[in-house]
């Protein structure tokens, strides 16, 4: 009973983290994070890597998905110092984006809740002339929803972590029961 449950809720872990990580990648397209986008890319490989390993019975595979999750909780830790501005991190700087973009990100202008004082609620005044808008505030500023994403995926490396451990030392110990 104790092997089930454990497998069963290291796997529920993995599908959640790999929906958490979907919506992650679609937000960082978004905001052309290109740094974030190939780190989710290789976090979604090491989830479903960890998923088949709870459920296969494979602890080589269980174990690198724990070794995997700490580096997670790092990363999503520098994450967070830099959306901060915390530990001589900046958010301005551009090293999520690797250098590479000229784009802002679209959820500065985009977030939750962003309004402009410069456009009319039925539409562009002077269809002939548009004039360009700025955002007044949003209710939401993009880089708290990262810090958003990262908190919870910070939560769910946690547990995922305490699960592995146990479903780990579960496997090897009916692997010694058998010898």
């Amino acid at each position: 009973m104790g092997c089930c449950s454990g497998r069963c809720m290291l796997a529920l872990l993995c599908c959640v983290q790999l929906i958490t990580a979907m919506e992650r990648q679609v937000f960082d397209f978004l905001g052309y994070q290109w740094a974030p986008i190939m780190v989710n890319f290789f976090h979604i490989i090491m989830v479903i890597l960890g998923l088949f390993g709870a459920v296969q019975y494979q602890s080589r595979y269980v174990i690198m998905y724990l070794l995997w999750m700490f580096i997670w909780v790092g990363w999503n830790v520098f994450v967070s110092c830099l959306y901060l501005d915390m530990g001589g991190l900046s958010k301005g700087s551009n090293i999520l984006s690797l250098g590479v973009s000229s784009h802002s990100s679209w959820w500065k202008s985009n977030g939750p809740g962003c309004q402009s004082p410069n456009l009319p609620s039925d539409g562009w005044q002077d269809h002939q002339n548009p004039k360009l808008t700025t955002v007044l505030s949003c209710w939401l500023q993009y880089q708290y929803i990262e810090v958003l994403h990262s908190t919870t995926q910070l939560l769910l490396s946690l547990l995922a972590i305490v699960y592995s451990c146990y479903v780990v030392s579960i496997f090897s110990g009916e692997e010694s029961y058998y010898k």
